[in-house]
């Protein structure tokens, strides 16, 4: 859950999200060296009235700064295209959820059990209990398991719509026609909050996601018991 004055990511709940964590950190640290001797080599050459001729016309600065780029690149990217195919990875997903965008709610349907899909609105402020965040509580959550594979096709009804929770590294767009999907685990129990993150209207900012995971055991009684209400 992001808060107020908050620099950096949210706290990871999911290994995709560590990985993205980690490649960040990597991707930052090599940042900061090459700016550090960027700015060095600006203010020697700012603050010194000599000139060394050896580099004027060098061939073996030209092979460094050819070779170290380059070299730079490689360390960016082997990581990153890791990651890239582990959130392709989809292994054998204990539960398929689908999640299909309108204007402007979310409908999610748990394609594993009968008659288990329900819609999930934001709830208004002046319906909010204590405790509760305001634009990002809905009156129905998606409940998952935890520590299991889940599976989410994600699609929409009407305009182009964004399933993102950024805590779990996740950002999936939606759209008409067509279904994506992604898979994560989740580490530990708790609520995590997303957002639609694409523009879809006038009501854009109020399409909240509440994803609940509960151990495996309260799971299978949630979904019988929602099952037999629907």
């Amino acid at each position: 859950m992001a808060h107020h004055t908050q620099l950096g990511f949210q706290d990871a709940a999911s290994p995709v999200m560590e990985e993205l964590l980690g490649f960040h950190d990597h991707a930052l640290m090599i940042v900061i060296l090459i700016s550090t001797l960027v700015l060095y080599i600006i203010i020697a050459m700012a603050s010194t009235k000599l000139t060394n001729k050896l580099i004027l016309d060098s061939q073996e600065i030209e092979i460094i700064w050819t070779i170290l780029p380059a070299i730079i690149l490689i360390l960016i990217a082997l990581p990153s295209l890791r990651i890239l195919y582990l959130m392709d990875e989809i292994n054998d997903p204990h539960v398929t959820v689908k999640a299909m965008g309108h204007q402007w709610y979310w409908t999610y349907e748990y394609t594993d059990y009968e008659n288990l899909e329900f819609d999930s609105y934001m709830v208004p402020t002046q319906q909010l209990m204590p405790g509760e965040f305001r634009l990002l509580e809905t009156d129905h959550r998606m409940i998952i398991p935890l520590e299991s594979p889940i599976r989410v096709l994600v699609s929409a009804e009407d305009v182009l719509h964004s399933w993102a929770v950024p805590s779990l590294g996740i950002k999936v767009d939606a759209i008409p026609g067509r279904l994506n999907q992604t898979t994560f685990i989740v580490l530990r129990p708790g609520m995590f909050y997303g957002q639609c993150s694409e523009i879809c209207g006038a009501n854009h900012s109020f399409m909240p996601i509440v994803i609940e995971t509960v151990p495996l055991e309260n799971f299978e009684v949630w979904s019988s018991l929602a099952s037999e209400n629907a």
